[in-house]
């Protein structure tokens, strides 16, 4: 004798599936968020570097601080400052941001690099 399943047993698992999915899709999507975020917090973090980097070697040049100040801003990320040091035959450039990865949300992750660099031979004692 074949047995034959019950259509309301099938009806209860589809049900079960839904209030699954419901539980579950917000913590995928908070995952996802936090993905995103981590993405674009590592994006700026590596602007940073390389704006210094390129600083540095403005900076090693003998370029003015104005030019190394502006060749670094036009690497790093939005609204980021860049600080300019010279100490005996080096020069340090430091770029520092603060980067809201998650849009609108009033969330800031403050993000830096330093770069240093020898001077040249022949450069001025200070850039600028």
């Amino acid at each position: 004798m074949v047995r034959r399943r019950r259509r309301g047993r099938l009806r209860g698992e589809a049900g079960m599936v839904t209030a699954e999915t419901a539980v579950v899709l917000p913590v995928l999507l908070f995952v996802l968020a936090g993905a995103v975020a981590a993405v674009t917090v590592v994006g700026a973090q590596l602007r940073c570097v390389d704006a210094a980097r390129e600083g540095a070697r403005a900076a090693a040049r003998g370029e003015d601080t104005s030019l190394v100040t502006t060749l670094a801003g036009q690497a790093a990320p939005d609204g980021a400052a860049t600080t300019v040091a010279v100490g005996g035959a080096t020069v340090t450039v430091t770029v520092a941001a603060q980067v809201a990865p998650l849009g609108p949300v009033p969330l800031r992750v403050p993000v830096s690099a330093s770069a240093v660099a020898q001077r040249e031979p022949g450069t001025a004692e200070a850039p600028g």
